[in-house]
């Protein structure tokens, strides 16, 4: 195996990989080990930690090489997946987080069972399972590897094993409190690599003798540098990414993701109060706001610098990395690629820690001890784990991973934000829409992604037959499933009003009830955000 790195750079590396152990480890050394301490972090987390957390959650080596690429291909349209994520949560702020921390739930799953009944919390567990293990972390843990593989020389099976073995003893002995820790870090490691990329990026162009907005424009392709793109454009004809795709299928995907998905959502649940539950994720959406500029922008800035040497869109970062930056900075570009795809990793594999012994082992065995549950958390983490990294050794099968993974999102959140979005806003939807519309909701959009997953079908047969791509197809199973969850509430007996009330949203009042505005009140910060986002949009609509 003959490496591609100056040793400098393989320095910084090998001292972030035993940085991020060292810190992982002595976060939670002098804690008891306890349940709660284990899958919560104690109920101690603050607002700061935990919108760094769930930023670093979110962004994958695949979320950086895919935005790169996909700026580099389409412009700053792709910038939507970023900014759109912001407005999803302002809802976790504002409706979700506050019945999540009021009725200490452990897990989302088991949010369901207090609203609906046992059976769709078990749904929702398998499916909280099975997304971590094969989107999260495994197919995460290829594109991690093919990167690494481009960019230094590192063998792809090597890289897996590496990745795996140091992300798995920091969350196996930590639990949540170490993952949210090594993730503060690495979103700081994140955002700074990014940041010098753009930096670089920026005074390449303006040496090429483009030193204006207008120029930079003509000097890319039509629409390339616009955010909001109608019918009418060749991107929104060929790709499918329009303004209205994006305003009506990302929120379906993005309340799934941001709102009801275990491995995000869990840092809001180990907050240290409503307060800290909530400030937390309007500090993720405002971080949120930067990818569009520090890793989209470099991508569709590589179409000006480099677009004789970017074979293929994939080529993007790598090109930009190997062609900007100098021995020393590539190996700190190095750590936040490991930063993005160690954080995502760790958030998956303590999810299902949690979803194993909470929603699982704990109902089948009422009396087990606190010790047992993080014992078998510990396990399931080494399990889920050995797994993934046999599943990711499939990853190159897949002709467009970062696209494989919205049409799978595509495929499993229509059901789960109507139960979740029904059961909360609506007091008459009842436990039986709930399971039968988790469990429809899933085969028709599993259905309809093995019917347009070309890898599978041998064709795109919704996408290109039937001319609906993805975000809007979740849009219309999205509706497909309310209706359904409609019908099937009112045919069926509607559930006890005393159990359901401190589950469900009173209308709008309820944000404003009894509680007196002042200016750093959580409703003023989503405010601010929401208009500032509105703002953003007028100007690179």
């Amino acid at each position: 195996m003959k490496l591609n790195i100056a040793p400098i750079d393989l320095g910084i590396v090998l001292v972030y990989l035993i940085g991020i152990v060292v810190i992982g480890v002595m976060s939670t050394r002098s804690q008891k080990m306890n349940s709660e301490n284990y899958f919560l972090a104690g109920r101690g987390l603050g607002w700061m930690s935990i919108g760094a957390a769930l930023f670093a959650s979110n962004i994958s080596t695949i979320h950086l090489t895919g935005l790169a690429a996909d700026g580099y291909r389409l412009g700053l349209v792709a910038g939507n997946w970023e900014w759109m994520a912001s407005f999803t949560l302002i809802l976790l702020a504002l409706i979700f987080a506050p019945f999540y921390f009021r009725t200490k739930i452990s897990t989302l799953p088991e949010f369901l069972e207090k609203r609906y009944d046992s059976r769709s919390r078990t749904f929702l567990a398998f499916m909280g399972i099975i997304g971590a293990l094969f989107i999260h972390i495994g197919i995460s843990l290829y594109a991690g590897a093919i990167v690494f593989q481009n960019f230094f020389g590192l063998n792809v099976y090597v890289s897996i094993l590496v990745i795996s073995v140091i992300t798995t003893i920091y969350t196996v002995a930590g639990g949540l409190k170490a993952v949210v820790v090594t993730e503060n870090v690495q979103a700081g490691i994140l955002i700074s690599g990014s940041c010098i990329l753009t930096a670089l990026a920026i005074m390449a162009v303006y040496d090429t003798g483009i030193s204006s907005i207008e120029e930079l424009k003509m000097a890319l392709k039509p629409d390339q540098f616009k955010m909001l793109l109608s019918a009418d454009s060749d991107i929104g004809r060929s790709e499918g990414y329009t303004w209205y795709a994006f305003f009506l299928g990302y929120p379906v995907l993005g309340i799934w993701y941001w709102c009801t998905d275990q491995t995000i959502v869990q840092r809001v649940l180990g907050a240290r109060t409503e307060r800290d539950a909530q400030i937390g994720p309007l500090f993720a959406g405002v971080l949120k706001i930067l990818p569009a500029f520090i890793i989209i922008l470099p991508g569709t800035l590589a179409y000006i610098l480099f677009k004789d040497q970017i074979l293929i869109p994939n080529d993007t970062l790598p090109v930009l990395i190997n062609e900007l930056l100098p021995v020393g900075l590539k190996g700190i570009f190095a750590a936040a690629l490991l930063a993005a795809l160690m954080s995502t990793i760790a958030a998956a594999l303590n999810s299902c820690s949690s979803l194993v012994a909470v929603d699982i082992l704990q109902r089948l065995r009422p009396d087990v001890s606190d010790e047992r549950m993080v014992k078998v958390g510990r396990y399931t983490a080494v399990v889920v784990m050995v797994l993934a990294i046999l599943w990711s050794t499939q990853g190159g099968k897949f002709d467009s991973i970062f696209q494989a993974i919205n049409d799978l999102a595509a495929a499993i959140a229509p059901p789960i934000s109507t139960v979740f979005l029904l059961g909360i806003f609506w007091r008459r939807g009842t436990k039986e829409a709930a399971f039968y519309t988790l469990i429809s909701g899933f085969l028709l959009g599993v259905s309809l992604f093995i019917l347009d997953f070309e890898s599978i079908s041998g064709a795109k047969y919704i996408t290109n037959g039937l001319g609906i791509h993805f975000l809007m197809r979740s849009w219309w199973v999205f509706c497909l499933c309310c209706i359904f969850f409609i019908v099937i509430s009112y045919l069926t007996p509607a559930p006890n009003q005393d159990q359901i009330v401190k589950l469900t949203w009173d209308g709008p009042k309820e944000i404003f009830k009894d509680r007196i505005l002042r200016w750093n009140d959580v409703r003023i910060m989503a405010g601010v955000l929401m208009c500032f986002m509105v703002v953003l949009y007028l100007i690179f609509g």
